[in-house]
């Protein structure tokens, strides 16, 4: 839950600085944020997840093109690069590099053939591409005020949705948890 919080930390900072200042405040705030969590992972844990880089380098590009310009075109085109860019990872990856990432997360919550892994991987990018339309869809056939919230709560929501499903599709592959018995004591 931790992580959860911490990955979503910038999206609430900007949320809450939208709600109070506007678009053009909240996107500062959200480079602000992403900066601060990279500068926090280095010195908490010695390095950053590239995941982290990586949503650093388009919130700060984007967001520093929305700021220069004063459009928002650029900043609503933010999430939709992001999961475009993870999709395309996956999907290269997987393959051309035969590696899975979503089986290098999950391997110890999921014990699946290869075969799973493939489709998982897939269903992974296929979510992604989709999930990056709507935003544009959301972002640019709706209010500003309506893709914010679209943004934290229906992302949020639809990604909480699609891992759902996705644990409930491969629940005869989930490893049971061990009981650390010196808890117990």
């Amino acid at each position: 839950m931790n992580k959860f919080l911490f990955d979503l930390f910038p999206v609430i900072l900007f949320f809450i600085a939208f709600k109070f200042f506007g678009i053009f405040p909240a996107t500062a705030v959200a480079i602000l944020a992403t900066i601060a969590q990279i500068i926090y992972s280095k010195i908490r844990h010695g390095k950053v997840e590239k995941m982290l880089i990586v949503s650093g380098l388009i919130i700060s590009i984007l967001g520093g093109v929305t700021l220069i310009l004063h459009d928002t075109t650029y900043i609503m085109w933010k999430p939709t690069v992001l999961y475009w860019v993870l999709a395309a990872v996956l999907l290269t990856s997987n393959l051309f590099f035969k590696k899975n990432y979503i089986q290098q997360m999950m391997a110890n919550m999921i014990n699946a053939p290869a075969s799973i892994w493939t489709k998982l991987n897939l269903a992974w990018v296929i979510f992604l591409v989709l999930l990056g339309i709507l935003n544009l869809y959301v972002a640019f056939n709706y209010d500003e005020n309506t893709w914010v919230n679209f943004k934290l709560f229906g992302v949020t929501l639809i990604m909480f949705i699609f891992i759902i499903a996705q644990t409930l599709a491969l629940k005869n592959y989930l490893i049971e948890p061990v009981e650390d018995k010196s808890e117990k004591s």
